[in-house]
């Protein structure tokens, strides 16, 4: 029985030596395929190292090598950064980088954009646009030329002179047309949009509405003029409205005064003399008036 129960504990010991052995050969192996490899990768990523970061992605996200100095770093990232494009592998989906011209792409052969100095066409970036396109400086491409348009004549206005179209027998008529498309920067140039020619017609007179420019500038000069009067009365009758009672006495007093010395007669120089004052007055008493001295 003692030795039954012994051999029963040496299988046992052997079992879980064997496990043991197992399982630290598989870690071995593991440390021996990925260096540095950690089990609680975050990020994204599927495996990864310490050292290295990513070493696989998630499904659906795509694998980069970031340049951090002279180290190269794996991310994982749900699209491609600017300047690279994506591929998806059965066993990984990868970001590659895109020519050197380009700064975003669709694939290695066509570029949806270009670098600063580059224009687009067809997927390709171009110093300069192939003959029969021209550069677009806006949007970096090469676009086509675009020439000008233009509609057609519209009809002949009536023969007009200085602005009216009486008392005259030769004038003018003129003719306009709309641009419908602007050229680009090498297109055709547009025509003119206007042309005047000379026109003869029956001389006949100017009705009252229609005297002309220089008809209308007598009328208004009178009309101004006349609004001047009115304004200029209205003013007057302002300032004797704002006179008081003693401005307005005083002012008629010296009216009266002016109208006095406008009607008084005009003395001569017998009457001047003797309305002086003494002592011319006693002096002329000698000499009484009317009188010569003998």
């Amino acid at each position: 029985m003692h030795l039954r129960l012994i051999s029963w504990f040496f299988i046992i010991l052997n079992f879980m030596e064997y496990i043991g052995s197992q399982n630290a050969s598989r870690g071995r192996r593991q440390r021996r395929m990925h260096p540095n490899v950690s089990q609680g990768c975050q990020g994204g990523c599927a495996t990864c190292s310490d050292y290295n970061g990513c070493l696989s992605c998630k499904p659906r996200l795509f694998f980069v090598l970031e340049r951090i100095g002279m180290k190269q770093i794996g991310v994982c990232l749900s699209s491609c950064p600017s300047g690279y494009y994506g591929t998806r592998y059965p066993d990984i989906n990868k970001c590659t980088k895109c020519k050197a011209d380009c700064d975003t792409c669709f694939n290695k052969n066509f570029c949806t954009k270009c670098k600063s100095g580059f224009y687009l066409h067809l997927g390709k970036c171009l110093d300069s646009c192939p003959e029969g396109l021209e550069a677009n400086n806006h949007t970096m491409e090469c676009v086509s030329i675009v020439h000008c348009e233009a509609s057609d004549w519209g009809p002949w206005s009536p023969c007009m002179k200085k602005g009216k179209t009486c008392g005259f027998r030769r004038g003018t008529e003129t003719r306009v047309r709309e641009i419908l498309q602007h050229p680009s920067a090498k297109g055709n140039l547009c025509p003119p949009t206007s042309e005047t020619r000379t026109c003869i017609v029956q001389r006949k007179k100017c009705s009252k509405g229609e005297r002309g420019k220089k008809g209308r500038e007598r009328k208004r000069k009178k009309l101004n003029k006349e609004e001047r009067k009115e304004t200029s009365s209205d003013s007057k009758g302002l300032e004797s409205s704002r006179e008081t009672p003693e401005q307005r006495e005083n002012k008629d007093r010296q009216q009266q005064q002016k109208r006095k010395a406008q009607e008084k007669p005009q003395k001569s120089s017998v009457d001047l003399f003797w309305e002086l004052e003494p002592p011319y007055q006693k002096a002329s008493a000698m000499f009484p008036r009317g009188r010569s001295q003998s």
